[in-house]
């Protein structure tokens, strides 16, 4: 006899937890990539959240209880990460610095995202002389230096120096102008292959409106592999933000704390030996930078049919002698479906 799945109406309330469909199809080495990337961005995610209750010190503190902290202090005692040269605990620093890399990437995703996505599906959906001109534009930013674009953004909008909100805003707004043509270029050619399919030409003869089309059916059917860039785009805008800071164009160490500004400033101890100021900054890009990434590949795998095919098969394969069909196959094979419909 055939065991069925819950129905589908049975499992919407699942849709609601973050990541849970991902990692209800994920399977091996692909499911252990996300459920680390997931492990780190959350343990990142919690260090911003709760940095006021996590850090010992503030971001600019000099002085505890006990009196100055001084300059370069090993790792130790009251403070365990050490201090910078500029005399700032450095776990403070690294916690702290958690909450600045959050704001950007979000404040950076969202404009970018939004502005890239509506211009994509304005211009893919009309066409013409505006789209020949946007698409110029957008080649023409993509192909300038993403990271000397930035300076010069930040630049322009803060004058290499602002204050905590000021700068934040200042390096996602750089970031966004970099990000935005790859959300276009994206958006436009999906939207260019969906509107020449025949449920849009449907749509026209029972005269729906150009809006109505495409915000119910085009962009719906034009964003399905934005997760991956958005988890791309949310790595590059660390390093981007880092490389603001660590190049002298991020935030001033009294408005807030940021990673790239620390390695700048702890270069002249390295060669000394002073290596707790450089070490922990540096691992926090990495780590946060992996974990994005892990999560990003493990999306890209799940995003291809071939593979959830072949893992369907896998599966089937193994209860083939019970005669069962699994809530993972019948995921997958709904999954299927509904891309073949569309």
């Amino acid at each position: 006899m055939t065991t069925l799945a819950p129905t589908p109406e049975n499992r919407n309330w699942t849709r609601f937890i973050p990541f849970y469909t991902p990692l209800s199809r994920a399977v091996g080495l692909q499911k252990g990539m996300l459920i680390v990337g997931i492990a780190i961005v959350v343990v990142f995610v919690l260090a911003a959240v709760l940095a006021p209750v996590l850090a010992p010190y503030g971001y600019s503190d000099l002085r505890g209880p006990d009196g100055v902290f001084g300059s370069h202090v090993p790792p130790g005692g009251d403070h365990v990460l050490g201090t910078t040269v500029g005399g700032y605990d450095v776990l403070s620093r690294v916690i702290w610095g958690t909450r600045t890399a959050l704001a950007v990437i979000v404040i950076a995703v969202l404009l970018s995202s939004i502005i890239g996505i509506a211009l994509g599906l304005i211009s893919g959906y009309f066409g013409g002389w505006p789209d020949r001109m946007m698409v110029a534009i957008a080649d023409a930013v993509y192909a300038f230096p993403s990271l000397l674009l930035a300076i010069v953004m930040a630049i322009v909008i803060s004058g290499g120096q602002s204050s905590f909100w000021g700068g934040i805003l200042a390096a996602a707004i750089s970031i966004t102008v970099v990000f935005i043509p790859q959300y276009y270029r994206v958006v436009r050619a999906e939207t260019i292959r969906v509107k020449s399919e025949a449920f849009i030409d449907s749509s026209k003869v029972i005269g729906a409106s150009n809006t109505r089309i495409m915000t119910k059916h085009v962009l719906r059917n034009s964003t399905r592999t934005l997760p991956l860039v958005l988890t791309l785009n949310a790595s590059e805008a660390i390093l981007t933000l880092a490389a603001l800071g660590f190049l002298g164009f991020g935030i001033e160490p009294t408005a807030a704390s940021e990673w790239g500004f620390d390695l700048n400033k702890s270069i002249a101890g390295v060669t000394s030996g002073i290596w707790w100021t450089s070490v922990f900054p540096g691992l926090c890009i990495v780590l946060a930078v992996l974990g994005i990434t892990l999560i990003g590949e493990s999306l890209n795998d799940l995003a291809d049919p071939r593979l959830r095919t072949r893992r369907a098969a896998t599966i089937i394969a193994e209860d083939e002698g019970a005669d069962v069909i699994t809530p993972q196959v019948t995921d997958i094979l709904d999954t299927q479906k509904e891309e073949v419909e569309i």
